[in-house]
């Protein structure tokens, strides 16, 4: 496999934007000046990566989504289809004064399709929003949520498994417990 990234002839990647090898840019996809991109991610059709946006090696980010200046997104993150972001906690289109929130998106979290993610929050290692969650605050570790506010409805293991009352992964073995005690 080519060290280079593949950028499909319909992108438009500034020159000024960093992208790690192993990178796959697909159709329509927009990356502004001084967004960093790291290693092995898959950027699908018709994202937008704004300005000073940073994402972290083997982040796969799915047709649709728009990253505004003011994200940064970790290592092993998964971002479904249309999920929206935001970085103006207070927007109106007048204000010409308005500051940059911004957003943290931890190692390995899953955000479902059509998911909303509302600026000044961090979503835990791990974590899992629930398909069409709205995100109005941070979401701890290792944690499912869903709805409309999203709320906490239980713990998810590292392989995506819910977990239940003993928090050992049925599927892969993983000890949440051990691991929780260990921080």
């Amino acid at each position: 496999m080519s060290e280079n990234p593949y950028i499909d002839p319909t992108a438009h990647v500034s020159a000024k934007a960093k992208i790690g090898k192993n990178t796959r840019i697909w159709m329509n996809v927009q990356i502004r000046e001084d967004a960093e991109i790291g290693e092995d991610c898959v950027i699908g059709k018709d994202v937008y990566i704004d300005h000073g946006v940073k994402i972290g090696n083997r982040v796969k980010i799915q047709n649709g989504v728009s990253l505004f200046n003011g994200v940064t997104v970790e290592d092993d993150v998964f971002i479904g289809p249309n999920a929206a972001f935001t970085n103006d906690y207070y927007p109106r289109a007048f204000n010409r004064d308005w500051e940059v929130s911004e957003t943290l998106i931890k190692k390995g979290a899953s955000i479902g399709a059509n998911a909303t993610i509302i600026c000044r929050h961090t979503l835990g290692e791990y974590c899992m929003i629930g398909a069409g969650s709205v995100i109005t605050s941070d979401v701890e570790p290792y944690t499912l949520v869903v709805g409309n506010p999203a709320r906490a409805i239980g713990k998810i293991c590292r392989c995506g498994t819910r977990l239940f009352n003993d928090l050992v992964c049925p599927k892969c073995g993983f000890d949440l417990k051990k691991e929780l005690e260990l921080k």
